[in-house]
């Protein structure tokens, strides 16, 4: 059974497991350096919300939000990620992930939320589409991987303080 929590620093290993997976899947992000649990430490700043998914007692997914820009006219927007272990992907990890970073990005005062996926990401443009992001627009060569210029889809989701989330 899937339940959601806060993420705390103790789950700095699992979380850089999961991220780590994604970055050598090279589906889901441009970066390509490995992340160690100290890398992912860094992120808990009192202020972006992060969650983990768990199965009984091991963590199968997470979902982090963090700073979308440093202006303070943008102080209620952040960056969101969402990550899933490979053995637990396509079983609803991710759906449960976004739920609970929603409501918690909610608590804690964003009313947007943005990212951008690769267009091939199919299966995290479709669980983002069901949650009712929009998509934006697409940055054409928005960075290389691996020495190919990819593309990125923009994606945002308004969170009003009236938000019934399913």
């Amino acid at each position: 059974m899937l339940h959601t929590r806060s993420a705390t620093p103790d789950d700095a290993a699992a979380i850089a497991a999961i991220y780590n997976q994604g970055i050598e899947d090279r589906v889901a992000t441009f970066e390509t350096r490995l992340r160690t649990p100290d890398d992912i430490r860094a992120w808990f700043d009192g202020i972006h919300p992060i969650v983990v998914v768990e199965d009984g007692d091991r963590v199968v997914a997470w979902a982090s939000t963090s700073t979308y820009r440093p202006r303070e006219c943008y102080a209620g927007i952040a960056e969101f990620s969402v990550y899933v272990a490979r053995p637990a992907r396509g079983q609803g990890a991710g759906r449960v992930a976004m739920l609970a970073l929603l409501q918690a990005a909610e608590r804690a005062g964003f009313w947007k939320l943005v990212s951008r996926v690769f267009p091939e990401n199919q299966a995290s443009l479709g669980l983002l589409r069901s949650l009712g992001f929009r998509e934006v627009g697409v940055y054409e060569k928005h960075g290389q991987l691996d020495g190919v210029w990819k593309d990125v889809v923009i994606v945002e989701r308004l969170i009003p303080a009236n938000l019934t989330l399913s």
